[in-house]
């Protein structure tokens, strides 16, 4: 990356610059390759952040099977852990994982984890999802369905007519299980495998299945990352982990720099686990050269800039995010390590900005917790909007999660020491209510972004971009109206 002009004179965060194009012998979107190479197995550089209220399992399949990385968060319990990790891993690559409610449940159930949005379906069946037959299936309830039917009705109820269904050994290619769908003149297929139901595919899945490569591990299985922390038994947390299928380890804590996290970094390391081993978070070159030296081969940056995170008006504590993305990058490369950028990211803009200051990949929280996939329950406001719940790894509600078995006294003492938003509401955008929503948003914008930079790939991307500061003005002059968002 090179400054359009002087070098500046202050650290920036990403609404104080821009980039600037170039001529470009780049013609088309569709030949940028967004692969991040930092040695996951992910194919855009996207990674969804551990924290409670952004990825479980259901996210993380979701963002593998679009190519990205979910991190599981160091909160839940290690049984959990094992087995959010065992299910991603079992999850279909090429079909979406089915959405399963009895034909007892009503409309209102349907709600709490599927908005009346259209593009999505529920399978009605009253059998196991395991070993599931098509004629355990009644059908399939089309989402849109459920804003014009009463809250207690039964979706067996709204059931008419069989599920359509295809076998999964006649599809070929993506675009033909998109004509197959079309030609069936339905939304959602389900898709069969001898027999067995396999997964269902949907008009726009299938589309994405043109556009995007699934992140998949050596046997072909989605990939997924899981946190751990730095206390305790660090070395057979990681064991657990790996032996669940883990693809990365990331050892995190909110002060990265620190003797706690070289020595968990070290134990993790001696273990020669022969995955990645991100961790974090630093701001800084000496930061980022004594974890690589501890064992790190990622590592995480950012101090304060999440949407939930109050560290900076508590401590005044961190750095404006793109210019540490911008030092710490540049240690990393000389090392022949990557940083993941953490934080900070509100448009698809930030994205490309962070990939140029060098990111192998950019780490997004706040965004993805208001999507279906997210963990927890939809819930309405007194407007009828649907939204999700989501708060900070460091505020009062994370802390009783995490420490919820300590004595209560011991608790007691370390909420005092709370930071951060204990709750948010994150509205869904009834446009791009889902995760596959924001990431065909964010893909799209990065890969113009590499166009007007003339870079077809990530490492061409770091080379190239030009990059110019603007006041905040220059800001405001960039932004569409709101009705255009």
């Amino acid at each position: 990356m090179e400054f359009y002009g002087e070098q500046p004179a202050v650290d920036l965060t990403y609404s104080d610059v821009f980039l600037v194009p170039r001529r470009s012998p780049v013609t088309s979107r569709l030949d940028v390759d967004l692969s991040p190479r930092d040695g996951t197995a992910a194919t855009i550089p996207v990674v969804s952040a551990n924290m409670n209220s952004v990825t479980g399992a259901r996210l993380a399949a979701t963002l593998a099977r679009r190519g990205g990385l979910g991190v599981l968060p160091q909160d839940m319990p290690l049984q959990e852990l094992d087995a959010a990790i065992r299910w991603v891993k079992a999850q279909p690559v090429p079909w979406d994982t089915p959405l399963v409610l009895p034909s007892h449940a009503t409309v209102a159930d349907a709600a709490r984890i599927l908005p009346a949005l259209d593009g999505y379906g529920i399978v009605v069946a009253d059998a196991p999802v395991e070993g599931m037959s098509i004629d355990d299936v009644r059908g399939v309830v089309p989402a849109g369905r459920l804003g014009s039917a009463l809250p207690d009705a039964r979706l067996g109820d709204l059931i008419h007519a069989r599920p359509t269904a295809i076998d999964a050994e006649d599809v070929t290619d993506a675009r033909q299980a998109f004509d197959l769908i079309v030609d069936a003149a339905v939304e959602t297929v389900c898709v069969l495998s001898h027999g067995a139901l396999v997964g269902t595919l949907s008009r726009r899945s299938a589309l994405r299945g043109t556009l995007y490569r699934p992140a998949v591990d050596a046997d072909g299985r989605l990939i997924v990352a899981a946190a751990i922390g730095i206390n305790g038994d660090v070395q057979a947390k990681a064991r657990a982990l790996m032996a669940a299928g883990v693809d990365v380890l990331v050892v995190d804590t909110a002060h990265g720099h620190q003797e706690g996290m070289l020595r968990a970094l070290e134990a993790v390391a001696q273990l020669d686990v022969g995955i990645p081993i991100a961790a974090g978070n630093v701001v800084t070159a000496e930061g980022v050269h004594d974890l690589i030296g501890a064992g790190a081969s990622i590592v995480k940056v950012g101090v304060g800039p999440g949407a939930m995170c109050t560290t900076r008006m508590m401590t005044a504590v961190g750095r404006p995010q793109f210019s540490a993305v911008l030092e710490t990058a540049q240690a990393a490369r000389m090392m022949g390590a990557h940083v993941w950028a953490d934080g900070g990211v509100r448009y698809p803009r930030d994205v490309a900005l962070a990939l140029a200051a060098g990111a192998a990949s950019v780490m997004i929280g706040s965004w993805f917790a208001g999507t279906v996939e997210a963990p927890g329950e939809l819930l309405a406001d007194a407007d009828g909007r649907a939204y999700k719940e989501s708060w900070g790894m460091a505020s009062t509600r994370a802390v009783r999660e995490r420490f919820g078995r300590l004595e209560v006294y011991e608790r007691a003492r370390k909420e005092l020491f709370a930071e951060g938003i204990s709750s948010s509401r994150i509205y869904l955008d009834p446009l791009r209510p889902g995760l596959e929503d924001l990431l065909d948003m964010i893909t799209s914008g990065v890969r113009s972004s590499f166009t007007y930079a003339g870079a077809r790939t990530v490492p061409e991307f770091h080379e190239r971009a030009h990059v110019g500061l603007q006041s905040a003005a220059g800001y405001e002059e960039g932004k569409a109206l709101p009705t255009s968002w």
